[in-house]
C-alpha cells in the first residue's frame, strides 16, 4: 500500500521579518518619545536654574503700606563659577504701585527698589552680602543667597495717600542684574541665557 504523503507546512513570504513600513513607524515613534523626554529634561533644568517666588505680600502696617517677599534662587553654573573666582554679582528687586484708570493709562503711585551685592572673600572663604551701607557675612553660599532673596517691612507708600474708592496693583520683579558687572564681563556676556535669572509677578492691592 503506497505511503500517504504528509502535508508540508510552508511559511508565508515575509514571515519572521518586520515589514518595512511598520518598522519605520516604530522608529519614528521611538524618536518622538526620546524627543519628548529630552524636552521635559530641558524644561526641568531651566526651572532649576531660575528663581522661584515663594512669598509676595503687601499690607497696611500702622501708617504705611508695606510689602515683603521671599524667593529661592538656583544659580547657573556660569554665575557660580564667576562668584568662586571673586567676581561680585548683584540682585535687584523692584516694586511699582499703580492705580487703575479706565479713561487713561494706569497711574504710577510709587516705585521702590533694592540692590544686594554678593561676593566671596578669597582670603577667608566667607560670603559677604551688602545692602546699602549694611554688610553681613555668611559661612556658605546657600546662606548668602537666602539673605539676598528676601525682604520684609519694605515701605511702599504712606497708607493715607491711597484712595479707598480706587483699585491698585503692584508690579514686582526680582532679578540678577548683569548691568552692574565689571565692564569686560558685560561685553563678553552678550545675551547669555546663563545670566538671565529672575522672576516677575503682579499683585492686587486692597487700599
Amino acid at each position: 500500500m503506497p505511503a500517504t504523503p504528509r502535508p508540508r507546512h510552508t511559511t508565508p513570504q515575509g514571515a519572521g521579518r518586520v515589514p518595512g513600513a511598520w518598522w519605520s513607524r516604530l522608529q519614528a515613534g521611538l524618536r518622538a518619545g526620546w524627543l519628548a523626554v529630552a524636552l521635559v529634561l530641558a524644561s526641568t533644568a531651566a526651572l532649576s536654574q531660575g528663581v522661584e517666588l515663594l512669598t509676595l505680600r503687601a499690607a497696611r502696617v500702622e501708617a504705611d503700606l508695606q510689602m515683603e517677599f521671599a524667593a529661592r534662587v538656583a544659580l547657573p553654573r556660569a554665575v557660580e563659577d564667576a562668584l568662586q573666582k571673586g567676581v561680585p554679582i548683584y540682585f535687584v528687586a523692584e516694586a511699582t504701585l499703580l492705580r487703575n484708570r479706565w479713561y487713561w493709562r494706569d497711574e504710577r503711585i510709587a516705585r521702590v527698589s533694592r540692590s544686594w551685592r554678593l561676593a566671596l572673600q578669597p582670603l577667608t572663604g566667607v560670603w559677604r552680602v551688602s545692602l546699602g551701607g549694611l554688610h553681613q557675612s555668611y559661612a556658605s553660599l546657600e546662606e548668602a543667597l537666602a539673605a539676598v532673596s528676601r525682604s520684609a517691612g519694605w515701605k511702599l507708600i504712606e497708607a493715607d495717600r491711597l484712595d479707598k474708592d480706587s483699585s491698585y496693583y503692584l508690579e514686582f520683579s526680582y532679578r540678577l542684574d548683569s548691568s552692574q558687572l565689571p565692564g569686560p564681563m558685560q561685553f563678553g556676556l552678550g545675551g547669555g541665557a546663563d545670566w538671565t535669572v529672575g522672576v516677575s509677578r503682579t499683585l492686587r492691592i486692597e487700599p
